[in-house]
């Protein structure tokens, strides 16, 4: 059910890759919102997703753009305002990349190139996104930015190694860049936490379906979903959300604050 919580209102979206991706299910939600959209993703990427079908479910231009490059972000920015002819309202940074986690090195053993390659795409982007924004003056008055986070920022998960540094400094710019654009401009910046979600990145870290289950059995309300997530994320782009901000928003069923949950215990009883 629609509630046009996002009537009139234009923004950006990254990261969609395939129909498993939190961004592809926020597209079809923020299309079914009342949205328009402009989809962005890094060339390579884009090459290995599926994006021209999401595109043409949204009636969505495509706009590549590697994010680690200002010159793109800019051109990124700038053909937005062209297509939707004015600035943006909401922006999705869903981007994160561990060259260290894919090529199965321990924490113990990172290469630090890709360990700053790690950061470089799944932060600094961020704080890219939002400088080019300011910069080009491209995001409306009371507009809303959201990056997807994961709980690996504050707590250790060995299997999440160097992201987990990535997604700190990723809410730490949120809440940086928040104050900042508040002053300016009114516009709130946050992160969303999610549960662990059976995406094409998040399955591809080892270890990931065990974490999977123990996360389930430990959440009350059990695993959000990349659907809940996605609409989740459209009120935060909605008005109804608009003195939020410099937030990391956990949504994840209520797995943050449950110790120890009755279903591990049992386990562990057994």
């Amino acid at each position: 059910m629609a509630y046009g919580l996002l009537k009139g209102k234009k923004g950006i979206i990254s990261g969609a890759l395939d129909e498993k991706s939190i961004a592809w299910k926020v597209a079809l939600k923020a299309k079914e919102e009342g949205a328009s959209i402009v989809l962005t993703n890094a060339p390579i990427a884009m090459r290995m997703g599926e994006i021209k079908k999401l595109a043409e479910a949204c009636e969505a231009e495509i706009i590549p753009a590697d994010a680690t490059v200002v010159e793109e972000v800019e051109n990124l920015y700038n053909k937005s305002m062209e297509v939707f002819g004015g600035k943006v309202d909401f922006v999705l940074h869903s981007i994160g990349m561990s060259p260290n986690i894919r090529k199965g090195k321990a924490y113990g053993d990172l290469n630090y190139d890709w360990f700053l390659k790690s950061v470089d795409v799944s932060a600094l982007s961020f704080h890219k996104f939002l400088q080019v924004a300011e910069k080009l003056d491209a995001i409306n008055e009371w507009g809303s930015v959201v990056a997807l986070s994961y709980m690996a920022a504050q707590r250790t998960f060995p299997f999440y190694t160097d992201m987990a540094e990535a997604k700190a400094m990723l809410e730490s710019i949120a809440r940086s860049y928040g104050y900042r654009y508040g002053k300016l401009k009114n516009v709130r910046v946050n992160t969303v936490s999610q549960s662990p979600t059976k995406t094409t990145a998040g399955t591809g870290i080892g270890g990931f379906d065990k974490f999977y289950d123990f996360a389930d059995k430990i959440a009350p309300l059990g695993n959000a979903s990349a659907d809940a997530c996605a609409d989740y994320v459209i009120t935060l782009f909605s008005d109804l959300t608009k003195m939020v901000t410099m937030q990391n928003l956990f949504h994840d069923g209520g797995f943050v604050n449950t110790g120890i949950s009755e279903d591990i215990m049992n386990l562990l009883g057994e």
